[in-house]
């Protein structure tokens, strides 16, 4: 499973003109669901991300995690995340997980971060998105479990 999170002050996902879901200061997270992925997988991201101390403290220090600031998630699924670009120029998504086991543990990963009580919004799965964002830094970090 990889993630690839961008620290923002606001975001949104946008689907056929309509805004779709929002979120202010916290997350966005791209979630690509590779084939092997499990439960599990799913299970150590959510606690990684929500204790991943990526913002800054009264020192201006990365200090603080998305708990520690009440931030929200916005959580898209990516599969492209899983493309491989080693060989050619046009790249192989051998490695993206069958569209309905990824979409099984694209809800999981979801239903896991609301337990957590961190304010969560979704992109909607497989749909074309418009993906907006102020980058607060910016700050983005590739994390894989």
């Amino acid at each position: 499973m990889k993630a690839l999170i961008q620290r923002v002050k606001k975001a949104s996902v946008t689907i056929d003109g309509e805004q779709y879901s929002s979120i202010n200061k916290g997350l966005l997270v791209f979630l690509g669901v590779q084939k092997g992925d499990s439960e599990e997988n799913a299970d150590k991201l959510v606690e990684k991300l929500i204790n991943l101390r990526i913002f800054e403290d009264e020192n201006e220090k990365m200090n603080l995690s998305l708990k520690d600031v009440q931030g929200e998630m916005l959580v898209v699924s990516q599969f492209t995340l899983c493309g491989d670009c080693k060989k050619g120029t046009r790249p192989s998504f051998d490695n993206a997980e069958l569209p309905n086991r990824a979409n099984e543990l694209y809800e999981y990963f979801v239903a896991n971060v609301k337990k957590t009580c961190i304010p969560c919004k979704t992109g909607k799965f497989a749909a074309m998105m418009d993906v907006s964002l102020i980058n607060d830094g910016p700050v983005t970090f590739m994390i894989e479990k």
